[in-house]
């Protein structure tokens, strides 16, 4: 780029910040420093780093191995080869997640992916396709996008890996997870995804990055998997940006 372009750039990033300064992703307040994140709230968010399950990428007390499984994944192994997140889900990085989800805000999408892409960076290396977990089309209707969509976008374009933003379709429209058991949560998504059939040669034999935003029990991402492997994906890993960690879990 040249230097005139460059510095016209960098003259109208400025004005806009002048005339409307970032809002945090963590406070929601505007104009308390440069970028998104004042260092204090950066330390507040639990981002998750080794030792994790190899399998769920659950956070562990203590390191165990390269391929160490956590109890959970021994006792029930999710359909998928491994998955990673970004941090934890709590009641700090809600804001950002909920934000993303619900709102639409995309100001923060690139550091969001950035961390994901750090998290996972040996799945995304791996991968011939990205492709993000579906919403129904009335939702997605009513809704104006699909967060899951713009998060594989924004990896797959820093990664220059292949997205596939259509490969798995939601074949009927299930009620909200939230508040529902383990069980109860398999039960409603069960037979709920499929991949287009335009788009099964495009899954057949690759080794696919399953893109969504929060891990809770996983049978989202599992009703997911089990569609892709169907269609013939050779390996299918899952990134997402944040994860439930229970008590059971790990000590934190």
């Amino acid at each position: 780029m040249k230097a005139g372009a460059l510095a016209a750039k960098s003259l109208f990033r400025q004005t806009r910040d002048f005339l409307w300064p970032p809002r945090s992703l963590i406070s929601g307040d505007r104009g308390e420093g440069a970028g998104p994140l004042r260092p204090d709230e950066f330390t507040k968010i639990r981002f998750i780093t080794d030792p994790v399950c190899h399998r769920c990428g659950a956070p562990q007390a203590y390191d165990a191995g390269p391929e160490a499984e956590c109890p959970a994944c021994i006792a029930r192994p999710p359909r998928w080869g491994r998955a990673r997140a970004a941090f934890v889900y709590d009641d700090i990085s809600r804001r950002p997640v909920l934000d993303l989800k619900r709102a639409g805000r995309r100001d923060g999408l690139d550091i969001l992916a950035g961390w994901m892409l750090q998290a996972g960076a040996p799945l995304v290396e791996e991968a011939d396709l990205i492709v993000p977990v579906p919403l129904h089309y009335t939702r997605l209707v009513m809704r104006g996008f699909n967060q899951s969509a713009w998060l594989a976008q924004a990896i797959g374009q820093a990664s220059r890996r292949r997205v596939c933003v259509d490969g798995l379709r939601r074949t009927r429209r299930t009620p909200s997870q939230a508040g529902l058991s383990t069980r109860a949560r398999r039960r409603n998504v069960t037979g709920a995804f499929d991949v287009r059939p335009s788009r099964r040669k495009l899954v057949e034999g690759k080794r696919v990055l399953l893109v969504d935003d929060v891990l809770t029990t996983g049978a989202t991402l599992n009703a997911c998997v089990r569609a892709l492997k169907r269609a013939g994906a050779r390996q299918i890993d899952v990134l997402v940006l944040a994860r439930v960690v229970r008590a059971t879990d790990v000590t934190i």
